[in-house]
């Protein structure tokens, strides 16, 4: 499995922010998210065609967050992903959120994404091709 990191670059919005202009908490989840996504993507992972002809899908298991500093109104933030742990259906993502312009670190998580069969939801072994298709 190719472990090299993801970055995504995304601005902070009114939307994502409290009354006082600072981000949410739940948002650098959200933000995450689209981390992990578009690292599988990166790598030819085309979620939906894996849900359709592969039956599998990644739901969260586990995740811990730690928030450094927040995030203003304005920020350029980016969202930095890496494989750490592979196990046979489940991938642990280390992933952090810096400022873009300084490389600031805002938030740090450690997530659990576990392989399972779409119909059941219960885990499921990646297949063998997940492997061989995204070593490197």
């Amino acid at each position: 499995m190719n472990n090299s990191a993801h970055e995504l670059q995304l601005r902070v919005y009114w939307e994502d922010t409290d009354a006082s202009g600072v981000v949410y908490h739940a948002n650098y989840l959200k933000w995450a998210e689209r981390g992990r996504t578009e690292w599988l993507r990166a790598l030819g992972g085309e979620q939906q065609r894996w849900i359709v002809e592969a039956g599998i899908a990644f739901t969260v298991a586990e995740m811990t967050v730690r928030y450094r500093r927040p995030a203003r109104l304005d920020d350029r933030v980016l969202i930095k992903t890496e494989l750490g742990v592979q196990r046979r259906a489940s991938l642990m993502f280390e992933q952090r959120v810096l400022l873009a312009d300084s490389g600031e670190l805002l938030a740090q998580m450690s997530v659990k994404a576990g392989c399972v069969d779409v119909k059941t939801f219960r885990p499921r072994p990646l297949p063998e091709w997940f492997f061989s298709q995204n070593s490197g």
